[in-house]
């Protein structure tokens, strides 16, 4: 769990004991904090619920988030960096996209979540393409370690010699990790967007490439493991099933518990995505009725919820470039759910499954089968 210092009441005589992520009183008051806490205590109970309990050696929970604009924003809310550090610390390892230039999102949240945790950034890909974005990950020490891998996948004159597109618009990030008995690597992606023919032609065009890249170096043995795992901001629409199954053809499958779910906070299409190369001791934990532990996770369901927005009216105002348009409540409604509460959090959910990371009955009965 993150560290609660910062939710003790101004008037505590202790606070002065702790070191505090927002030491500011006025930027963080005692009504704020009163909200923080009864807003965290319904999203643990909500997460609760919804995503298995960790264990020590069994299994790996594994996310992917876009964070909106992270550490590009300027208004988001003390309270918001509790929501995410909460949401993050219900994994064991949750790969990040976009990113931005400035860390102070990213440092705020690890100064939340504590010393055992730590953090992986990539550089930024420069120029307009690339939007000024990295990658990251964000993993739980206690059950997961780094490899010792750790790149970009760039793309070389031979690969791409027919093709127009050279290097994909925002580099992706390579990183190996392990835990228990599994070691895997982890591409993480932020694919073209846009849904007009050009731009579909343009992102399928990016994932073969990528796909090129990757069977090339795992064919000269440059990955290091070949547990693999693509995931991310992959933007792709609904329609966009010829290019859902490129990584079908090259081995790579999804979740049968992830397919068809909406990831946008919209709920209109399956932008985000875990593509990854099952094998008899590389798949994912199931459920008692055998259906695989993977899904979407909603955190507004638990907080900036619809029938929270005039707990906010004030931020709203202050944030709002031109704050006489909120003239009535559909204003300050409409402000609320399209823009405000996605840009304190997210316009995406977070994507999550359960990865089995202890093989021992499997191995010593296949050993055993070899006498």
């Amino acid at each position: 769990m993150p560290f609660y210092n910062d939710l003790r009441p101004n008037s505590d005589a202790k606070k002065q004991g702790y070191g505090l992520v927002f030491p500011k009183e006025d930027e963080f008051t005692d009504e704020d904090k009163k909200r923080t806490i009864d807003n965290l205590l319904r999203l643990r109970t909500d997460l609760k619920a919804k995503i298995p309990e960790k264990s020590a050696d069994k299994s790996l929970l594994l996310a992917s988030w876009n964070i909106k604009e992270f550490g590009h924003l300027n208004d988001r809310i003390p309270e918001s960096y509790f929501y995410i550090a909460e949401v993050i610390s219900m994994f064991d390892l949750v790969a990040i996209q976009e990113v931005k230039t400035r860390l102070d999102d990213l440092y705020k949240v690890m100064k939340l979540l504590g010393s055992r945790w730590k953090y992986i950034i990539t550089d930024i890909t420069e120029g307009k393409d690339g939007n000024r974005e990295r990658f990251a990950y964000i993993y739980d020490t206690r059950k997961v370690q780094t490899s010792g891998l750790s790149g970009e996948i760039v793309l070389w004159d031979k690969l791409t010699k027919n093709s127009a597109i050279k290097q994909l618009k925002r580099t992706p990030a390579i990183t190996g990790f392990k835990a228990g008995w599994k070691s895997f690597a982890i591409i993480n992606v932020h694919l073209h967007p846009g849904d007009d023919d050009d731009d579909v032609a343009h992102r399928g065009a990016e994932i073969d490439l990528l796909l090129k890249a990757l069977k090339e170096k795992e064919r000269k043995n440059h990955l290091w493991n070949e547990n693999l795992v693509i995931l991310g901001d992959m933007n792709l629409y609904k329609d966009d099933g010829p290019l859902v199954d490129k990584f079908g053809n090259d081995g790579y499958i999804e979740s049968a518990s992830l397919q068809g779910l909406n990831t946008n906070v919209s709920n209109t299409q399956v932008y985000d995505r875990i593509f990854y190369k099952q094998n008899s001791f590389f798949e994912l934990n199931k459920d008692a009725h055998g259906n695989e532990l993977a899904s979407v996770l909603d955190v507004f369901d638990s907080v900036y919820r619809d029938d929270q927005w005039k707990l906010y009216k004030s931020y709203m105002k202050e944030h709002k470039n031109d704050p006489s348009t909120l003239r009535d409540e559909a204003d300050f409604i409409t402000y609320y759910q399209r823009y405000w509460k996605r840009s304190q959090l997210s316009d995406h959910n977070p994507v999550w499954m359960e990865i089995n990371i202890d093989s021992s009955d499997d191995f010593l009965r296949l050993k055993r089968s070899d006498f």
